[in-house]
């Protein structure tokens, strides 16, 4: 049993992500991102995760009480091939638990769905330890922005053709927690709890201005 690299304690912040096997896509269609936005909800808690597969055939899933939540996530999207979350335990082995029922329950649907066997990600989850206010804020950024790299795939590296485009395609972007921090009314808000981190964005102004500014950022620092 390989060891991770990075443990995992109750009141720190982690960045979590993970791919499909050999860069294969996890996300085929829209039912397919729906149901891991769901499961992002009501795997985050004390519940078993087969409780939620009752409760689904019953209606809105958002809609019922899913019991104490064991980690509490920042951010968050989904892309083709690969996912990012940022979260910290709210017990210790929360992440641990939350990450096992996440991808177990969604690995069960797809091979179902998919009529295939297997394992669907490549091994286990990933992790980084933001370990400076710096690194934090720069996660929340770098996973909110991330669907930019659909738009344009080396737009770290050149500069943005049409920056008003790219903001047009992030604020139709349904996949990610980009939209919540706009102040969109939806129901995937009950998935993120910002107040279980630093108050970086006490605004929806602010948070737009650090999108604008990274987007913009080789104008301003190039």
């Amino acid at each position: 049993m390989s060891i991770r690299k990075v443990s995992f304690a109750p009141g720190e912040y982690y960045h979590l992500y993970n791919r499909g096997n050999s860069k294969q896509k996890i996300f085929n269609d829209a039912e397919d991102y729906w149901h891991f936005i769901t499961l992002l909800y009501t795997c985050n808690s004390e519940n078993n995760f087969r409780t939620f597969l009752v409760k689904r055939s019953e209606g809105d899933p958002y809609l019922w009480e899913r019991g104490e939540r064991i980690v509490e996530i920042g951010a968050y999207c989904l892309m083709p091939n690969h996912f990012h979350l940022l979260t910290t335990e709210k017990d210790k082995n929360g992440i641990s638990k939350f990450m096992q029922k996440l991808c177990t329950a969604y690995v069960m649907y797809y091979n179902k769905k998919y009529r295939r066997t297997g394992g669907l990600f490549e091994g286990k989850f990933k992790s980084k330890y933001l370990d400076t206010n710096q690194y934090l804020k720069y996660i929340f950024s770098y996973i909110n922005l991330n669907p930019t790299k659909l738009f344009q795939k080396n737009w770290k590296d050149v500069d943005i053709k049409n920056k008003k485009e790219v903001l047009k395609y992030l604020d139709n972007y349904k996949y990610s927690s980009y939209l919540d921090y706009l102040g969109a009314k939806r129901k995937q808000n009950s998935i993120i709890n910002s107040d279980a981190y630093p108050d970086y964005f006490p605004s929806e102004q602010s948070f737009k201005k650090e999108i604008l500014e990274w987007i913009n950022y080789k104008d301003l620092f190039g």
